[in-house]
């Protein structure tokens, strides 16, 4: 072999060694940061999980900037049908939410955008801003700088509305809370049997006559926001107990002469098509058959009177809580989808959604969903964390990734159209009055006094800043998979 043979054929070897090379760092799984977390602060184990950071996603630059945004948020491409009011709309195998001008849109939100309650904070307030109109309008630019386009409930709208700018919002009426509020204060306080969200046997009273007086008192006062275009939409009540034995405590735990067990015998016996008859002979069937009904009735009368209140705006559920109850009965979404607009959900436990839960909510209703509550606890921010649904874990970093994992599995479902992270401040832990759940723990993006998290809010505006560019790359991405899947079965 002559000289120039040799080196033509070295370089060759040099040519596949390097073709080997750059095939093994392709199949190289990319390196995602870890966090550890725990479910609280009584729970001495750390777990590590995975968090998929958009700066390490494959192929993907976030720096990058998103398109131009319209006054609500939306991003200004591929432009739809203006109503102007929000809407919603599926758009090559995605869901979106429609802004009034026809533009894409996904609510980044943060719930509870409020001023707080105690004495510290209503000085903290006054240092700081002056006055609560200040306050809304320099935390909503604070939160656009950070990528948030959006407040979800509980927010203080009123004086939101005020302002020049206000972000798109939601409103939160709660007629089922308000009938319970008044049972309790009939019946001399709070019930005896009483279940975690304070229903007796964690049943819902949309059977009752009482339940239809309150329901127009309670929803009657959202007519003033009809034509208002930066309302996003309603939510009717928050985690009602859907349970999947409500037949059998409805026919067993009930007094015989209670309108609500009076209506579920009726139905019963129909249903078996004898009279009395026996709770004991209660099948699955008969279990989901109810459930149907049982929702269905409460869906068909908060419905009736938003529309009668307010046609234009969406209808956003009930706020779905329970991962084996509701969350997971086909019977209760295909409701949903008959009434709702978008299917709210408070989602926690899970380090991240499940994807084949996902799959599940569109496929049972037929309509998107959207993340009203999530959220994780940092245990350098100097408080207990003892109470909550949400992770502990050790750094505000930690959180800031937690919710870009969390969110870029969202949209990898294709079925979300938004997300709202709980809370937007720290509650004052020396305020006996608020609520003992949320009393003592790190939840907001803002501490008690109003200093920002800001270690936290670099990391969510680091996916907030290139939300519509990561959709389109998720959806390539599931494309590329599906088309792969195709030319392999053929």
């Amino acid at each position: 072999m002559n000289s120039r043979m040799k080196r033509l054929l070295n370089r060759l070897t040099l040519l596949a060694a390097a073709v080997l090379a750059a095939g093994s760092l392709a199949a190289k799984a990319p390196e995602y940061r870890r966090v550890e977390a725990r479910e609280n602060a009584q729970k001495p184990e750390w777990k590590s999980y995975e968090a998929k950071t958009v700066d390490r996603l494959p192929g993907f630059n976030c720096r990058k900037s998103d398109p131009k945004q319209s006054v609500y948020g939306g991003w200004m491409v591929d432009r739809q049908e203006a109503t102007g009011f929000f809407r919603t709309q599926k758009i090559g195998g995605r869901w979106w939410l429609i802004d009034p001008e026809g533009w894409p849109f996904i609510h980044k939100a943060v719930a509870v955008f409020t001023t707080g309650g105690s004495d510290r904070q209503k000085k903290a307030l006054e240092e700081k801003f002056g006055t609560r109109a200040a306050w809304a309008a320099d935390q909503q630019e604070m939160l656009r700088r950070y990528g948030f386009n959006g407040l979800g409930a509980w927010s203080d709208v009123e004086t939101v509305r005020e302002s020049e700018r206000p972000m798109p919002y939601t409103v939160i009426v709660s007629p089922m809370g308000m009938y319970r509020s008044q049972h309790r204060r009939h019946f001399g306080g709070k019930y005896k049997q009483a279940g975690w969200q304070g229903y007796r046997f964690d049943l819902a009273m949309v059977f009752d006559p009482g339940f239809d007086a309150v329901i127009d008192r309670a929803v009657s006062p959202i007519a003033e926001y009809r034509d208002d275009k930066y309302l996003l939409g309603y939510f009717t009540d928050n985690e009602l107990p859907w349970v999947n034995d409500a037949l059998d405590r409805h026919l067993t735990l009930l007094a015989h002469d209670e309108d609500a067990y009076i209506a579920v015998r009726k139905w019963y016996d129909e249903r078996k098509g004898v009279k009395d008859a026996p709770a004991a002979e209660i099948t699955d069937a008969d279990r989901k058959a109810f459930q149907t009904f049982y929702f269905d009735t409460y869906m068909r009368k908060v419905t009736e009177a938003l529309r009668k209140y307010d046609p234009n705006h969406l209808y956003l559920g009930c706020r779905f809580n329970q991962h084996h109850q509701e969350m997971a009965s086909p019977e209760i979404f295909a409701v949903a989808g008959k009434y709702m607009d978008v299917i709210s959900i408070n989602h926690y436990r899970l380090w991240e959604p499940d994807a084949a839960w996902m799959a599940n909510w569109e496929k049972w209703s037929g309509k998107p969903f959207i993340i009203t509550e999530f959220y994780t606890k940092g245990e350098d921010s100097g408080l207990p964390n003892n109470t909550g649904a949400g992770w502990n874990v050790r750094t505000q970093a930690d959180r800031g990734w937690f919710y870009q994992n969390f969110v870029t599995e969202l949209l990898r479902s294709g079925n979300c159209v938004g997300w709202h992270w709980f809370t937007y401040m720290d509650n004052d832990p020396q305020n006996l009055k608020t609520d003992p759940s949320n009393r003592d723990s790190n939840k907001g993006v803002v501490a008690w006094n109003f200093e920002p998290y800001t270690v936290l809010l670099d990391e969510m505006k680091q996916l907030n800043d290139c939300t519509y560019r990561l959709i389109r790359h998720l959806d390539a991405e599931k494309a590329e998979a599906n088309r792969k899947t195709t030319d392999n079965h053929e």
